[in-house]
């Protein structure tokens, strides 16, 4: 076993240099992005008692990811991109603070907060996918990316389970003459999330890390291919703008409780941390249609037992799905939207952070389309029947994804292959 543990170590340590740093850093973030996904959407519900209001949240966040992903391709003319990268990752621990600071949750406040929370994910995910382009390439992508999802799982395992038996058990104590309630726990356990991103930020400043060198990134024409990587990222939006909130609103719902989410989450987490990491090491580029194709129909089965069983039960089985999935579906995905970048990018010669602002559009399209389904079955018919049946819609349409990403796979071989 340790032997094994030292082969690995060797194979990291073996990287160039800004793909180490870049992974140590993200691996530290993984231990704050699960409170960022999972018990935000956790004090929402506990504090407003509607999905709605979630979803409002969720929906100002989304408008925030575009307007930053924009002002950050401006910003990238002027500063560094790690900079900017370790900018995104203050303003989430700082914005959870403020959140939890507010004494009443209201539209006003939901849109403020949520807006603030996306404003750092836009310069997180945009200069994370740059970073990431420019450190690797398509041979040790599968590695980057299996080994980073192998840390998120991890985490998602750990976190959850710490952050519930935190909040659960600093709820109704007596410390330093301070009675701790639910919502104070909250703030604390922001505190260390926020302390965990610093130390992040310390990290990444190791790194030497390179702008792109042309300066343009608005274009509002592409390759023919792009367009088909866009509705691909259309396609993973529509279930994205559910994943962040739908366990966290079905455990308040039916299972009753924090202590309880962090477990579902817990146990599924041991699952994956395993697979993924395997898949990473093991797998190749011609692999990733399989391992995409089983994230998307493992999520789809947990949908359906979600909408049938709508208990507690239906719950913990979407959540083991929903965990599963997750890394999966990126393991395939990322890569395959990176190398369709440097292909497309080579082509066009164009920077190729004018692909990951329209990539966020992509996502956008879907983050917003698959909330408003939500709100509109919410609204119209009822939260239940939402809750039971927004989650079939969007997982069946993402089954569109597979034939798809194949086609964009083979066009983007054929198109290296004409270049070379």
């Amino acid at each position: 076993m340790l032997s094994k543990i030292t082969n690995e170590y060797k194979v990291f340590r073996a990287a160039p240099h800004n793909m180490q740093v870049l992974l140590a850093t993200n691996m530290l973030y993984a231990l704050v992005l699960p409170i960022v996904e999972v018990f935000v959407g956790a004090y929402i519900m506990r504090n407003t008692s509607s999905p709605a209001f979630v979803a409002l949240y969720q929906l100002a966040m989304y408008v925030g990811i575009v307007f930053t992903s924009v002002i950050n391709g401006y910003l990238l003319k002027h500063f560094r991109v790690n900079h900017l990268y370790m900018i995104g990752i203050l303003i989430s621990g700082m914005s959870m603070v403020g959140m939890m600071m507010i004494s009443q949750l209201g539209v006003a406040e939901l849109a403020i907060a949520g807006f603030a929370m996306g404003a750092a994910s836009g310069f997180f995910w945009t200069n994370r996918y740059l970073l990431a382009l420019n450190s690797t390439n398509d041979d040790n992508r599968n590695y980057f990316f299996g080994l980073e999802s192998f840390a998120f799982t991890v985490a998602s395992i750990i976190v959850p389970l710490g952050v519930g038996a935190l909040i659960a058990g600093l709820s109704g104590q007596h410390i330093f003459g301070i009675e701790i309630d639910v919502n104070y726990s909250y703030r604390i356990v922001t505190i260390i999330a926020t302390i965990i991103a610093v130390i992040a930020c310390i990290v990444l400043s190791r790194g030497h890390f390179e702008n792109p060198e042309q300066k343009n990134f608005l274009y509002f024409r592409y390759h023919p291919l792009w367009y088909k990587m866009l509705s691909l990222a259309s396609l993973k939006g529509l279930v994205q703008g559910f994943l962040v909130t739908a366990p966290a609103i079905l455990v308040m719902k039916l299972v009753g409780e924090e202590g309880s989410l962090g477990v579902i989450q817990g146990i599924s987490g041991c699952i994956t941390a395993i697979l993924v990491y395997v898949l990473g090491r093991v797998t190749k580029p011609k692999h990733r249609i399989f391992v995409f194709g089983a994230g998307l129909f493992i999520f789809l089965i947990g949908t359906i037992f979600n909408g049938i069983l709508f208990s507690a039960t239906g719950v913990i089985i979407f959540v083991l799905c929903k965990v599963i999935f997750q890394p999966l579906h990126d393991l395939a995905y990322v890569p395959i939207v990176m190398k369709t970048i440097d292909v497309v990018s080579a082509i066009e010669k164009r920077n190729e952070y004018a692909y990951i602002l329209s990539h966020e559009f992509g996502l956008f399209i879907g983050r917003a389309s698959g909330l408003i389904i939500f709100l509109v079955l919410a609204f119209h018919v009822s939260e239940d029947f939402a809750l039971k049946y927004a989650l079939i819609i969007v997982g069946t349409l993402q089954l569109l994804s597979l034939p798809l990403s194949k086609h964009i796979i083979n066009q983007s071989n054929k198109l290296e292959n004409e270049s070379k």
